[in-house]
């Protein structure tokens, strides 16, 4: 088993899953995606969040896929893989195996179906917290889940539970919750973005160590992370905007997977775009504004396997 990280920073994109014309899974386009992004300079990934359309995959695949990557990948950075259920036993079971086959570091939503109060929250945390020794990075995305979690809930996790060092923050505005956590919390948590760097500027002004966004973008996000993190915030604000129509399109809910798919397509890192239902597909129309908004930036997505990195 690897090792935990101390400290993640940067851009750690999350992993599409990459599926066939029947929806089966892909494993030649996986390795070739997980390649690409180590190649556009990732620092880390994440597996089995919402990108990942981790909702569809079965106990039997995700061992598969975390196997694959972990092999892959081969400590080269660290990976973070969702483990959050509705069950806590199952989250527990669920952690303990992706720390066993090698991930840095877990990604735990709260649980969505009962929806217990803040006790109830931290208690789960706790059962996960007590079953590690890797760390746990706890997700608040609202958006998803209909989980509310304050920041005093988050501070007092990062606070009493030894392995809870970082937290996802996903409840618009991020921005001023972010504030209020490390506030709280201090040097207790370390504080990521998601909702596919929307407001990673913001973000990174407000003391964030980085962002876990899709996968086909993940070249200008390190790009932008670098530039902010250089001193250059001019070079970042102008590298992002160039790209925030494309970004803004990906956030259209149970759509954005699909475009994501279609721009890694486009340039051959993955063989299909397909997705498994209830993610959407996007339709003849979105297609054209997709190819639109791709018009007059620079993806590496639709270069690279051309480029004959492809190994």
């Amino acid at each position: 088993m690897l090792g935990p990280v101390n400290h993640f920073e940067g851009i750690f994109p999350i992993v599409n899953t990459t599926f066939d014309a029947a929806g089966r899974l892909d494993l030649d386009s996986q390795l070739r995606l997980v390649r690409f992004l180590l190649d556009c300079g990732a620092h880390g990934l994440g597996l089995f969040g919402t990108a990942s359309e981790g909702y569809t995959l079965n106990g039997e695949e995700r061992l598969t896929l975390l196997r694959l990557i972990v092999r892959e990948v081969h400590g080269r950075v660290p990976i973070v893989v969702s483990t959050g259920h509705t069950g806590t036993d199952v989250a527990v079971a669920l952690s303990r195996q992706a720390q066993e086959e090698g991930a840095q570091a877990v990604m735990v939503v709260p649980p969505y179906y009962l929806k217990p109060d803040a006790e109830g929250i931290f208690e789960y945390y706790r059962a996960i917290d007590a079953a590690l020794e890797i760390p746990i990075m706890v997700q608040d995305a609202p958006l998803m889940t209909a989980v509310a979690m304050a920041p005093a809930l988050l501070a007092r996790l990062g606070r009493e539970l030894p392995r809870v060092r970082y937290a996802k923050i996903e409840a618009p505005p991020t921005g001023p919750k972010m504030t209020d956590v490390r506030r709280l919390a201090g040097d207790e948590l370390t504080i990521f973005g998601g909702l596919n760097g929307q407001f990673l500027i913001e973000e990174l002004n407000r003391g964030a160590s980085g962002t876990m966004p899709g996968s086909d973008l993940t070249d200008m996000f390190v790009h932008v992370h670098h530039a902010w993190k250089t001193g250059d915030e001019a070079a970042a604000r102008a590298e992002f905007t160039r790209y925030l129509p494309i970004i803004r399109y990906e956030l259209q809910p149970g759509l954005g997977v699909s475009a994501m798919k279609h721009n890694l397509a486009a340039g051959g890192v993955i063989a299909s775009a397909r997705v498994r239902h209830p993610t959407r597909t996007l339709d003849d129309i979105g297609l054209r504004e997709l190819a639109v908004l791709r018009e007059g930036v620079q993806m590496r997505a639709l270069t690279w396997a051309a480029s004959g990195v492809i190994r």
